[in-house]
């Protein structure tokens, strides 16, 4: 049986690509409340949410990268194979997910710093407000900002092949 720590909270998924930024997913139950991400919700997630959306895009160049969390990586790769066949970021991947490299997905070392600064700085009082926040904060992120951050992507991506995957002291804090 779930129960949350914080009865208070969201889960939310973006997508990250030279497109723009794919509007938040809220991993929901029925009531509207949080849930937390398993194989189950993930899968849904993609074929319902994420997949469609690039049914009728050109996606012969994108890579799918995804972080080593296991709910992400259980049984997932089949289900992405169909749109993005043997370019996927993952654990047990055809390129396998570096372990412990948060710092390698815009994500992790933008996005979602970018957006609790801007929700945490607006204090929402109930959950359809912060989730409001959230939205807002992703629509106010222009192209150019997602053209620089891509940039430094293919940067990281430059050091973790020329550090043979150790650390990244040149990248640390910076963006």
């Amino acid at each position: 049986m779930e129960k949350p720590m914080h009865p208070q909270r969201v889960t939310v998924w973006c997508g990250f690509w030279s497109g723009g930024i794919i509007r938040p997913f809220f991993f929901e139950n029925e009531q509207e409340a949080a849930v937390t991400v398993n194989n189950e919700r993930y899968r849904a997630m993609l074929n319902e949410f994420l997949l469609p959306k690039f049914e009728e895009e050109d996606t012969d160049d994108i890579w799918f990268q995804q972080d080593g969390a296991p709910c992400h990586t259980a049984n997932a790769i089949d289900l992405l194979r169909t749109v993005f066949e043997n370019r996927i970021i993952s654990r047990n991947a055809d390129v396998n997910w570096p372990p412990r490299s948060c710092d390698l997905t815009p994500l992790d070392y933008f996005l979602w710093g970018t957006v609790k600064d801007e929700c945490y700085a607006n204090q929402s009082e109930t959950i359809q407000k912060l989730k409001h926040e959230i939205k807002v904060a992703i629509d106010e992120i222009r192209a150019h900002i997602v053209e620089n951050i891509l940039k430094n992507w293919i940067d990281r991506m430059g050091y973790c092949a020329a550090s043979r995957g150790s650390h990244l002291n040149e990248i640390v804090f910076q963006v």
